[in-house]
């Protein structure tokens, strides 16, 4: 079995609060892995540890083989191994869907034939062909989450990680969101979520790992 994510011995503290304690956790590859908990659990902090945006206060983490910390080729390398939805995630309400699928395409040094070759079959996979002209703005919350999943494929990570994906979708919203996460563990990637509502983890991940209080109190298979 091999790992993707291997988190070790993790910390995060803010002065005498801990946020991540002790987390050691290790997720193999092709898993659609769930994190549980209610909010301040440390599912976050987690998160954006593992994708760069915070910095541990002790730890390991590792990508695919690569630990955070390596040499500057490898951490390229393991920057584009990672795809990242944040719980509120940033769109530009004055482009059209087509272009910010282009600018975000760009900053992953991508040329205008490569954006528009994998921009229109991310936008056919999470069911927003239609939707290529219309500017974000006009779009409903669960189509820009699902635009936000599509450019964080861009550039095609083995891991994606997503918090909270499903928060705010109404219920049709919420079983798109689903149907598009299993859809895409079959398809080989390894997904991270979060959410502190354990229906749905329970509906698509076939592993959870439940957190409080910045440890993480039990992990196994669903």
């Amino acid at each position: 079995m091999v790992t993707m994510l291997y988190i070790n011995n993790l910390n995060k503290s803010y002065g005498r609060f801990n946020a991540v304690n002790n987390l050691t956790l290790h997720i193999p590859k092709g898993d659609l892995f769930g994190f549980v908990g209610p909010n301040g659990a440390g599912k976050t902090t987690t998160i954006r540890i593992v994708c760069g945006l915070l910095t541990a206060t002790s730890g390991t983490v590792s990508v695919n083989g690569i630990t955070r910390g390596a040499s500057k080729s490898e951490i390229k390398t393991l920057k584009r191994s990672i795809g990242y939805v944040p719980d509120f995630f940033g769109v530009y309400d004055n482009l059209k869907v087509t272009e910010y699928m282009e600018f975000y395409g760009s900053l992953n040094g991508m040329t205008y034939k490569e954006i528009k070759q994998v921009s229109d079959g991310l936008l056919e996979l999470v069911n927003l062909s239609d939707k290529k002209d219309f500017y974000v703005d006009t779009l409903s919350r669960g189509m820009k989450q699902r635009l936000c999943v599509a450019r964080a494929l861009l550039h095609n990570p083995e891991l994606l990680m997503m918090d909270e994906p499903s928060s705010g979708l109404d219920p049709v919203a919420r079983v798109e969101m689903k149907e598009l996460l299993m859809n895409l563990q079959s398809m080989g990637k390894t997904i991270v979520i979060s959410s502190h509502i354990l229906a749905d983890i329970s509906e698509m991940c076939n592993s959870i790992g439940i957190m409080n209080r910045g440890h993480l109190v039990a992990a196994g298979l669903m």
